[in-house]
């Protein structure tokens, strides 16, 4: 797949892109010149693969463990899934202040869904890139939140109920005097008022993003520099790093979830009128 350890290091960064290039119309890249012409009609298949597929086995696996509930000896399964529940519901109960029944789900999938992305990572960075090669696929990166595209289009996502929550909690003027009354209740002071308040909203979509993207780019970088080293020597920092990584993909997918409830908290305060439910 590499001839020398940056042609290796280059494939095992680049994600398999379909898209429309401006001479040869739809095509999948088959190297970063070409991906960097594709522009915006383009789509990272791996990643999008992988996050689907990953979404797939959390519904399945959820569903499973309530099809197979018992309210005597609880399996494995079942056990594992009750514990996940609890622990969401009481964080959302901790964190959340206001009343919406769509937290507690959306904290629960979205931290079991970057959980198991993020648990791609444990797979040995050569396989499934060698198998896809095989088949004929000149990049293949299997793990999504190693790709901006991919922590980007969740934290969007987040935003956008950010977004929707506060016109619908704090309606369109409540919202509009919480940017531009705050911090400083001053009518002289609304232009910097709302440049430090829309610069703050701005910024949760982008750190929630970077911050799962660096972390989970930086390990799988290391992981493929482990994966140059001669075999001898790969098991001896790869099994520590692997055995690190199962306190960092859980912490990074808690991270996530804990920030999107405390910024889907915030919008649902109201500091004009008594709080209501949505």
């Amino acid at each position: 797949m590499a001839d020398t350890p940056a042609e290796y290091i280059q494939h095992h960064l680049q994600n398999l892109v379909f898209g429309a290039h401006p001479e040869r119309g739809w095509i999948i890249a088959q190297n970063p010149e070409e991906v960097a012409q594709m522009g915006f009609m383009s789509i990272n298949v791996d990643t999008m693969g992988w996050s689907i597929l990953m979404g797939l086995v959390f519904i399945l696996l959820f569903r499973m463990a309530a099809k197979n509930a018992t309210t005597g000896v609880p399996g494995k399964l079942q056990n594992v899934v009750e514990m996940t529940v609890e622990f969401v519901e009481g964080m959302v109960r901790d964190t959340f202040h206001g009343r919406n029944p769509t937290i507690a789900p959306l904290a629960m999938t979205i931290f079991v869904w970057i959980l198991l992305m993020n648990s791609l990572k444990w797979l040995p960075v050569d396989y499934i890139p060698g198998i896809a090669h095989a088949l004929g696929a000149p990049y293949f990166k299997i793990v999504p939140t190693a790709d901006p595209n991919g922590t980007f289009g969740i934290s969007i996502g987040v935003f956008i109920l950010i977004i929707f929550y506060s016109l619908k909690v704090k309606g369109v003027g409540g919202f509009t005097r919480e940017l531009s009354l705050q911090p400083f209740n001053h009518w002289l002071l609304i232009p910097f008022n709302l440049f430090l308040e829309i610069l703050g909203l701005l910024t949760k979509p982008l750190t929630l993003a970077l911050r799962l993207f660096g972390n989970m780019y930086a390990g799988e970088v290391v992981f493929i520099l482990i994966a140059l080293l001669p075999f001898w020597a790969q098991w001896t920092l790869y099994v520590p790093w692997a055995i690190f990584h199962i306190l960092v993909i859980p912490l990074q997918a808690f991270i996530f979830m804990v920030l999107t409830i405390v910024y889907l908290s915030s919008a649902h305060e109201d500091h004009g009128h008594a709080a209501h439910s949505p």
